[in-house]
């Protein structure tokens, strides 16, 4: 996503990033390319304008042309412009207390990822300590009331459902479950169309007076573009959104729904769907995007990532496993697990200060990863615990089930044994480093 506009405003920071002294003719030339970075990115021309002239003003004031480091400051200048366009601050869900139920109105044309969207926030409210109910008043497509069932049983939530016709019926009958079964929020998918027409708009209409939502969310489609903004006006104008959820934030499409989406609706995008998994549902922060788009990372959504997939007593006991010599093959699966779901090579690229457009993540191979995996996963759980029971015949076995060659087999058992062999001495040093620094006064 945005890798166009990220490259050439990337360029257009690095160049001044170190530059002692800029004219008015730099500052001109560096903002036309700026300008024509977020047109290509299919960026609403009125937003290209208003974000060009107010960077122009401020770039020009006595503030970057007199400042100690002019260069720094006129990328700061940009980012902050960046900032402001995508929306200024995170805004999230505005949700009642645990004790009092909260309803969440999802609306969207069809194809735009609404009802799997659903479903992500569902999980993701759950993790936070929610209790919610997915209530399924997607009566027009087919199919759509299973597709929510069977995602709500993936992601460990309830499903409310009728056997009717009518989804204002089902949409009242769905608010009286919650409140008898104590939910703290209602997730209510609605129908979709191949477009917004008046139809759509009076049964989200009755809906909504139905059920009366704290927050009324347009699920969009990235890869739409302009669309998305168009969209999203028409359903405001109709409906009166609260947020929009962005799908397939993670595919080529070039970002101009993201950047225009909140200078012309006024809306903010509360979420991004970064891929096709449940977990795939990020909160959209504007400061981070920016510092992506100009090439300077985004280490805390990284860390972040990491968090997600590790807490802190499991790194706790792999440390353990790391200084003695119990790590074992099965560990290494765990880890080879983690790393995948931390989503995909190019995402993790994008946060790392200075990498973001500088690396294709096509020309890294991770075909190392999956053979090492398949290799694993072909292993008893006695083999994966003790490497050292692994014999010829063994390795023939474990080569044939998983595809590969006995000298693959051989070559992962020794690079397993060297990476234990590297972490029980690092984890060896960390604990003395720690022992010294404790003897030390202050520690």
């Amino acid at each position: 996503m945005l890798e166009k506009v990220t490259n050439a405003l990337g360029d257009v920071v690095r160049r001044f990033a170190g530059k002692s002294t800029i004219s008015e003719k730099n500052i001109e030339e560096a903002v036309e390319e700026i300008k024509m970075a977020l047109l290509e990115a299919d960026v609403n021309l009125r937003v290209v304008r208003r974000f060009v002239n107010a960077t122009i003003e401020e770039a020009k004031g006595e503030k970057v042309l007199r400042a100690v480091d002019p260069g720094q400051q006129f990328v700061k200048i940009v980012h902050d412009r960046l900032v402001a366009l995508l929306g200024d601050s995170r805004q999230d869900l505005k949700l009642k207390g645990p004790d009092t139920l909260s309803v969440v109105l999802f609306l969207g044309l069809q194809g735009s990822g609404k009802t799997t969207s659903a479903a992500k926030l569902a999980l993701r409210l759950a993790k936070q300590g929610r209790k919610p109910l997915l209530a399924a008043c997607d009566l027009a497509r087919p199919a759509a009331v299973e597709q929510l069932s069977i995602l709500g049983e993936r992601v460990g939530v309830p499903v409310y459902k009728e056997d009717s016709k009518d989804p204002v019926r089902v949409a009242k009958g769905a608010l009286q479950a919650a409140r008898k079964g104590n939910y703290d929020v209602l997730i209510v998918d609605t129908a979709g169309r191949m477009q917004a027409d008046e139809a759509l708009m009076d049964e989200i209409l009755a809906v909504k007076k139905a059920v009366d939502p704290v927050e009324t969310v347009l699920v969009a489609d990235a890869m739409t573009g302009q669309n998305a903004v168009e969209i999203a006006k028409a359903f405001d104008e109709k409906v009166s959104l609260t947020g929009v959820i962005l799908t397939k934030f993670d595919s080529d499409a070039r970002g101009g729904a993201a950047l225009s989406l909140k200078s012309v609706t006024g809306k903010p995008i509360l979420f991004v769907g970064t891929g096709e998994k449940v977990e795939d549902l990020e909160p959209f922060y504007p400061e981070r995007l920016a510092g992506r788009i100009l090439g300077m990372g985004d280490v805390v959504s990284l860390v972040e990532k990491a968090q997600e997939t590790i807490d802190a007593a499991e790194a706790e006991k792999l440390q353990k496993k790391m200084a003695g010599e119990s790590f074992s093959l099965q560990d290494m699966l765990d880890q080879l697990e983690r790393v995948n779901k931390m989503g995909s090579i190019q995402s993790m690229l994008e946060m790392i200060p200075g990498l973001a457009g500088q690396v294709d993540a096509g020309a890294i191979d991770t075909s190392g990863l999956k053979t090492q995996k398949a290799i694993i996963q072909s292993m008893t759980l006695k083999e994966r615990s003790n490497h050292l029971i692994i014999g010829p015949s063994r390795r023939k076995r474990i080569a044939k089930g998983s595809g590969t060659s006995v000298a693959e087999v051989n070559k992962l058992i020794k690079q397993f044994e060297k990476t234990r062999q590297t972490m029980r001495k690092f984890a060896k040093n960390r604990g003395m480093q720690a022992k010294m620094m404790g003897g030390m006064p202050g520690f």
